[in-house]
Order: structure tokens, then C-alpha cells, then sequence
């Protein structure tokens, strides 16, 4: 069993190389250690670098093993743990760490332990991972380790001791390489090679500079093209983690326009600086990570020791490690960039749906659902009855986080208030007549899916102060309960109304709109998107050919014009119905005008249409005919749709589709006065 607050973590993510940082000052620490341990402390673990960046893992009493056998606590398939790496052995609020004999050692700080009993901030290297100790409550934060860009040093105060050319070379002497120093830049060149992220590129390579370089102090600072910082990596090794290391802006911006490296004496150190604390820096190593004559960051050192202080052949090994991690880092923003493609790229290519357009309006709304779908925002569609809302909430559901979970729809136009309320959020056993058990609510249902709210307009008052609730709070009661539930859902809602207008007329709450609101998109209607027409109507005949057992048929030219060329009132639910009608009534191979509903027929015929003549005959003849029915009747509908023989309703739909109520008007006799 697990013990409580614990759980098992399996990355997936592509193993990346892991920190390695180097700390002094012991007794400080120690010291640090025996003042923090009280109580109420929560010994945990964090992951800032490899495949367990951002995880958060409580330490229970015990012990906790660590490696790549998914038997282990925690574990990863890491080539470079053992099955069995290390174990974290906690007594009340004190942690130790013991290596189990693993292959590539355990680190703590940088520096090879057996068996180490840590303290807060400490860092643990294992693997490919780094982990960061923390006990205090309060102590969550983990970018302390950053740098505190310092404005008091300006270019009159920098004394330059050393400056490394663009030849590679200070003075025009080259150095001699050391067997050492040759090794460094293999094991340099090797630990960042494999490395796909920039993060932990900076700290692989802040680990590796401690081992050949005596600084106390040092960042990795990555800039953009102006020269701002926009990433950094830094360790005090002295003072610890969570003091920030100082860098001076003033020898940023000059390794940044110069493009050469630099060792700088200290000692003319304005009082700014010396008030501050840092008066004691006697050495500063600063060179720039350039490739193709672009600055893309720096490495900066510096010390408070009088001995060793940087010399040139610091400067000159520490600018060939800045030429190798500038290629790899130049190397990882080029993949970075690639792989943003590419994820753009697949998210268009695989949003999951069913609508069909490919119109420039509906291809805004594709893109809407693929920028949406990841989020948790509530989400607002508008548009005419028929255009696809639901369709678009379905489709944001299935492209999100949420897709395994439930989808529940619930159309509020279509329940009476008092069974609404209860649809919603449930009710209790006896919470009214014929309650005869607990029932739980679509809300309930939705849990860690999708809640879509269609015709959200027609929600009554008294509901929508309650919906205003779940939305705000993520909590509501059954009807008749008392404790309140959590909730975790998304909520879509749809409308054919505009709230505003509602709003206007006190039909709708403004505080609830506004929750609504969050991020909203206008369906359009298709009288707005005619080139889909096409594509839709060969859609629906395959679709009512299955459906209704009958052959595949095509289309006409001269049919195709009347469907584009028709406003289509009810939208894609009106053309669908028009298809199948089309289908079933067509007796040829291919659907022609005449097989169309009379309103799309009467809508839809063109002058371009090579049937247009005979079509604006027969429309031109039915207007006649309406006319003098309506002059014989003296202006009354039920007595002319008699002398017609058709049905009153009929006659109204004809003048609409004929679109000759002006005509009608005209032609009826004035009316009598009293």
C-alpha cells in the first residue's frame, strides 16, 4: 500500500542529462540545517532538471528508493540510473541519502557521496535528474537560484586586466593545452551533446565549470537579440541556494557588443557595491556564447578569493567551453523552433472533427477549436439555430485533456424550470414528492468532462444565479442537500440570442454573462459561407443514401446553383432535410432542380442558371396567380388561398419565398373607414 500523500510517477518525457553543481562552505550549511529542523516542517522533494522537472514529491517516514525498476518509489526509464540507485531515508525531519552501489553514482551538491544527511537547498544529482531539498512550508520557491542583474557598475569603473581577441588568443599568445584541460573539453562536449532542452543545458553546463575553473560564484545567462537576459542559471557556492548571484549589467552589455571574453579586477568597485556586501570580489571571468557573429548569452564567474584569481588560461578554456555550449544551444533553439512547427503543424492536421467547410470563416473557427481545446476556459458559441454549435462544443471537448472523460449536453429550452433544477444539479432522497432515492444531476455526471449548456438564453432567472455559483465557486448542492460538491468541469455554452439584448431586457444576468464570456466564437450562417454549399450537399447525399438504402446520386450543375444561390433560413439542418427530400422524391441518377423543395427551388434559381427561363416562368407565373387570388379576395388570405386551392399557410409561405409582400400590399384595396 502507498503510504498516504504518495504516489508512483513513470515519466514518459525524453530523458534529458542532468545538473551537476559543486557547493563549499559546509559548516554554514550545517549550521543552516540544525537552526531549520522544527516540527512543523514538510521535507519534500523537487525536480528542476531531467525527466522529473516540475514534479513535487512528499517525503512519508521511512524510506523511499529511487531508480529505474518500477518497483522503486520513484522511477523513470533512465539508462543512467541502476535498477536500484539510491534510497532517501527519512527520520521525523531529518533526510538522508544513501547510494546502493549504482552504477553512475550519486551526487549531492556536485560532489560523489556514499551516504549523505542533507539540508535544505541542497541538490541531489542521480541519473539524468536533479532534485532539490526543501523542509519549510513557505520555501517553494525554486528560482531563487537566479541572478540579481547589478546596475551600480558602470563602463568607467570596469578595469579590464585581460580581454581574449576574436582569434582566440589574448595578446596574440596562444596558450598551452593541458592534458587536463583537453579532457574537460571532451567531457564538456559529451555531457551537453545529448542534452534537448536549453534549461537543462544551462545547468549541465554550470555543473561542469565548477570542476575547472576556482569560482565561487557563477551564472549561465542566455540572452536575446538586444542583448536583455531571458534565461539564467546561477549557484553561490558560498552562501547557498538561496541567495542570488549578482552580475554586472554594465560587463553583460560589453561581452554582448564586443563579442570577446574578459577577466576584470575588482578593486575599483563603486561604494554602492561595497555598502551592498560585495566589495570582496577580487576576480570576474565573463565570455560571450557567440556563433555566426551572434551573441547568444554568456558565462560568468567570479571569486572573493585572493588566490587563484582568473588567469589567461582560465579565460581561453573557459571561451572554448563557451564555443561548444554555443553551438548546442544555437542547435536546441533551431529544434526547439522545429518542433513548435511541427506541433502546430499536427494539431491542424489531426484536430478531431466532423464539420465540414473549408471557407475562410470556417476555417477561423478550426483554429478556434485547436487554440481553445487545451485550455479549461469556459467557452461561448453564438450563432443561428443550425449552424453547428453543438457540434463545435463536441469537438472542443474531444480535442481537450477532458476527451476520455464524460460530455454531457443538456439543452435548456427543452426542460420546464422546476425540472431543470433538478436535471442539473440532482436532488436528495425525499427532497420533494416522488423523490425516492438520490439522484445525481447532469452537473454531477460531467465530472472531470464537458458540461454543454445549449439555448443557455432560456435558462430561468433563478437558475442562472445558481449556474453563476458553479462557475465561480466549482461547487454546488443537490436540490434538497446541504453539503456543498467540488467540482472539475468545463463548461460550453451555446445561444441563438443575443445576450446583450437579453441583458438590456432583464431577461439574462450580466455577472453571468460575463462568466460565460470568457472566450466566445460566432458561428456563421451558411448564407455567409456559400462555398461550403458544394461540399455539405455531396456530404448529405452519402449521408441519406445510407441512410434511406438508396443509390449514391450526384448532383446537377443547375441544382447546385439553386443550393448556393438560396439563403437557407434553418441553416446546414435545413439543407440537410432538403437533400434527403431530394433523394427520396428524385426518380434520375442525379438530383435536379425540380427534386429540390419548392422554397429552395423558388429561392435559388439564377440568372446564370441555363434553367433560369424556364424556372422565372413558372416563379413569375405564381406571382400572377397570388396577386389576382389576393385582388379577387378582396385582400383576405383564407378567402384567396380558397380561390387558389391551397392551404392558408401554403399562400403565406409563397408570398415570403416570392419574396412579394410589398406587391401584396399595393394590390390589396385600401381599408374602410368608419
Amino acid at each position: 500500500m502507498e503510504p498516504a500523500g504518495w504516489w508512483l510517477y513513470n515519466s514518459s518525457h525524453e530523458t534529458k542529462r542532468a545538473v551537476r553543481d559543486t557547493m563549499n562552505g559546509e559548516s554554514q550549511r550545517e549550521y543552516d540545517r540544525r537552526q531549520s529542523r522544527t516540527p512543523d516542517m514538510n521535507p519534500r522533494i523537487i525536480g528542476i532538471a531531467g525527466p522529473f522537472q516540475g514534479v513535487v514529491f512528499a517525503l512519508p517516514e521511512g524510506e523511499v528508493t529511487l531508480g529505474r525498476d518500477p518497483g522503486n518509489q520513484i522511477w523513470t526509464g533512465d539508462s543512467f540510473l541502476s535498477r536500484r540507485h539510491c534510497v532517501l531515508a527519512r527520520s521525523g525531519n531529518a533526510l538522508r541519502i544513501r547510494d546502493l552501489g549504482s552504477h553512475n553514482g550519486t551526487r549531492v551538491n556536485g560532489i560523489p557521496v556514499q551516504e549523505h544527511e542533507l539540508g535544505p537547498g541542497d541538490q541531489i544529482s542521480v541519473g539524468q535528474s536533479i532534485f532539490l531539498f526543501l523542509l519549510n512550508e513557505q520555501d517553494t520557491n525554486t528560482d531563487a537560484r537566479a541572478v540579481r542583474l547589478d546596475d551600480t557598475l558602470t563602463a568607467e569603473d570596469i578595469t579590464v586586466r585581460v580581454r581574449l581577441d576574436g582569434a582566440g588568443t589574448s595578446g596574440g599568445k596562444m596558450l598551452r593545452r593541458t592534458n587536463q584541460d583537453l579532457d574537460a573539453l571532451l567531457k564538456i562536449a559529451t555531457g551537453i551533446g545529448g542534452i534537448r532542452d536549453s534549461e537543462s543545458l544551462q545547468w549541465q553546463l554550470l555543473g561542469f565549470l565548477f570542476d575547472i575553473v576556482p569560482a565561487e560564484r557563477g551564472a549561465v545567462v542566455f540572452l536575446d537579440r538586444a542583448g536583455n537576459v531571458s534565461s539564467t542559471a546561477a549557484w553561490d557556492r558560498v552562501k547557498g541556494p538561496e541567495h542570488p548571484v549578482p552580475v554586472s549589467k554594465a560587463i553583460l552589455q560589453q561581452v554582448f557588443h564586443e563579442k570577446a571574453g574578459l577577466i576584470v579586477d575588482g578593486a575599483r568597485q563603486p561604494a554602492s557595491v561595497q555598502a551592498a556586501g560585495e566589495s570582496g570580489v577580487r576576480s570576474l571571468l565573463c565570455v560571450p556564447l557567440a556563433v555566426s557573429k551572434q551573441v547568444l548569452g554568456a558565462i560568468y564567474l567570479d571569486t572573493e578569493k585572493p588566490a587563484p584569481q582568473f588567469d589567461e588560461h582560465h579565460l581561453e578554456v573557459m571561451s572554448a567551453v563557451a564555443g561548444i555550449a554555443a553551438l548546442a544551444l544555437d542547435n536546441l533553439r533551431q529544434c526547439e523552433q522545429l518542433e513548435l512547427e511541427n506541433r502546430e503543424l499536427r494539431a491542424e492536421i489531426d484536430l478531431d472533427h466532423i464539420m465540414i467547410g473549408e471557407s475562410a470563416r470556417m476555417r477561423a473557427v478550426f483554429e478556434f477549436i485547436r487554440r481553445v481545446a487545451p485550455t479549461d476556459s469556459t467557452v461561448l458559441i453564438q450563432g443561428e439555430s443550425g449552424t453547428g454549435k453543438e457540434l463545435v462544443a463536441r469537438a472542443i471537448h474531444r480535442n481537450s485533456p477532458r476527451a476520455e472523460r464524460p460530455f454531457v449536453a443538456i439543452n435548456c429550452a427543452a426542460i420546464t424550470e422546476t425540472l431543470l433544477e433538478s436535471e442539473l444539479f440532482g436532488h436528495e432522497k425525499g427532497a420533494f414528492t416522488g423523490a425516492t432515492a438520490q439522484k445525481k444531476g447532469k452537473v454531477e455526471i460531467a465530472e472531470g468532462g464537458t458540461l454543454f449548456l445549449d439555448e443557455i438564453s432560456e435558462l430561468a432567472p433563478g437558475l442562472q444565479a445558481k449556474l453563476l455559483r458553479v462557475l465561480q465557486e466549482r461547487e454546488f448542492e443537490r436540490v434538497g442537500g446541504t453539503a456543498p460538491i467540488a467540482l472539475d468541469i468545463r463548461v460550453v455554452a451555446a445561444t441563438n440570442k443575443d445576450l446583450l439584448e437579453a441583458i438590456e431586457s432583464g431577461a439574462f444576468r450580466k455577472d453571468l454573462y460575463y462568466r460565460l464570456n470568457v472566450v466566445s466564437v460566432p458561428m456563421p450562417a451558411l448564407r455567409e459561407r456559400r462555398d461550403d454549399i458544394p461540399l455539405l450537399a455531396e456530404h448529405f447525399v452519402a449521408k441519406a443514401s445510407r441512410k434511406c438504402r438508396t443509390a449514391v446520386k450526384g448532383i446537377s450543375a443547375e441544382a447546385r446553383m439553386c443550393l448556393v444561390n438560396y439563403d437557407w433560413p434553418g441553416n446546414v439542418r435545413e439543407l440537410e432535410n432538403a437533400i434527403e427530400r431530394a433523394l427520396v422524391m428524385g426518380s434520375g441518377e442525379m438530383l435536379i432542380p425540380d427534386d429540390l423543395p419548392e422554397a429552395v427551388l423558388e429561392g435559388g434559381a439564377g440568372e446564370s442558371d441555363p434553367a433560369a427561363k424556364y424556372h422565372g416562368a413558372v416563379k413569375e407565373s405564381k406571382k400572377q396567380l397570388v396577386l389576382q387570388g389576393l385582388q379577387q379576395a378582396g385582400g383576405n388570405y383564407i378567402e384567396a388561398a380558397k380561390i387558389l386551392g391551397i392551404h392558408p399557410n401554403s399562400l403565406l409561405r409563397l408570398i415570403r419565398n416570392l419574396d412579394i409582400k410589398g406587391a401584396v400590399k399595393a394590390a390589396s384595396p385600401p381599408a374602410r373607414r368608419g
